[in-house]
C-alpha cells in the first residue's frame, strides 16, 4: 500500500482539479470542516476563487475509544448517531448525551475562537460544497449536510480527498454529490493515505479563514 497524498495541501489542490466545473461561481461557497478539513477546502476555494468558511462538527467518540465514532452533532441542534455502532457496543442513551453535551460545549468554543463576532455565511440559495481531509465512517460529514439542510441551500456538494467506498456511496444519497479524488478498497483510516497528517491547530484554521478573507493584491501591469 502506498500513501496517495504528501498532505492537506496538495489533496486539497487535487480535489480542487475535480472540482473545476465550480470555479468562479457567485453562489459557490466553500466551508470546511475543521480542523483537518481546513487545509484542504483553503486550496479548494483558492482555486476555484469563491469563499471559504467554517462549519464546526464535533464527533462524538465512544468512551475509551474516542477514534470510533458513535455519531456527531453540528450547529443548530442536529445530532447524527450511529445506530450500528451504538447497538454493537450497546451503548445506553445517557452515556450518548453525557459525550453530546461535552462536545456541545467544544463546539461552541471552537465557533467562537474561528469565527469571533463574525456571523456565519448565509447559505440559502447557495451551492454550498463541504470539504473535509477524508471519510472513514462519514458521521461528522452527514451531520455536516443535516444542519446545512436546515439552512435552505440550492445544493450541497461533499467533497473530500479519500474515502471509504461504502462511507462515499452513503453521502452520494445524503448529499446532491460526494466527489472523492480516491476510495480505496480496503480504507481502514484516512490517516493512512497521507504522508504528513499532523493535526492542524486552532490557529492554523484562524490563519487560514484570515488568509481567505484578505482582498487579493492588485495585479502590476508594465507602463
Amino acid at each position: 500500500m502506498t500513501t496517495a497524498f504528501r498532505d492537506r495541501t496538495e489533496a486539497g489542490r487535487l480535489l480542487a482539479g475535480k472540482l473545476a466545473g465550480f470555479a468562479g461561481r457567485p453562489d459557490v461557497l466553500v466551508l470546511g470542516l475543521p480542523r483537518g478539513g481546513m487545509p484542504v477546502a483553503y486550496e479548494v476555494a483558492r482555486a476555484l476563487g469563491v469563499p471559504l468558511d467554517v462549519v464546526v462538527v464535533r464527533k462524538l467518540g465512544v468512551p475509551g475509544r474516542k477514534e470510533l465514532a458513535m455519531g456527531a452533532i453540528a450547529p443548530s441542534g442536529v445530532r447524527v448517531l450511529n445506530e450500528d455502532v451504538i447497538q454493537a457496543l450497546n451503548i445506553p442513551d445517557r452515556v450518548i448525551d453525557a459525550v453530546a453535551a461535552r462536545e456541545f460545549r467544544e463546539l461552541e468554543r471552537r465557533e467562537r475562537a474561528y469565527r469571533g463576532e463574525r456571523p456565519a455565511p448565509a447559505v440559502r440559495g447557495r451551492t454550498v460544497i463541504l470539504v473535509d481531509d477524508g471519510l472513514a465512517t462519514g458521521s461528522t460529514m452527514r451531520a455536516a449536510v443535516a444542519a446545512m439542510r436546515r439552512l435552505g441551500p440550492d445544493r450541497i456538494i461533499v467533497a473530500v480527498p479519500t474515502a471509504s467506498p461504502a462511507t462515499c456511496a452513503e453521502l452520494r444519497r445524503e448529499a446532491d454529490e460526494c466527489l472523492c479524488v480516491i476510495t480505496p478498497d480496503p480504507f481502514h483510516a484516512v490517516s493512512l493515505w497521507y504522508r504528513d497528517f499532523c493535526q492542524t491547530t486552532d490557529d492554523e484554521v484562524r490563519d487560514l479563514l484570515e488568509r481567505s478573507a484578505a482582498p487579493a493584491p492588485a495585479a502590476c501591469h508594465g507602463s
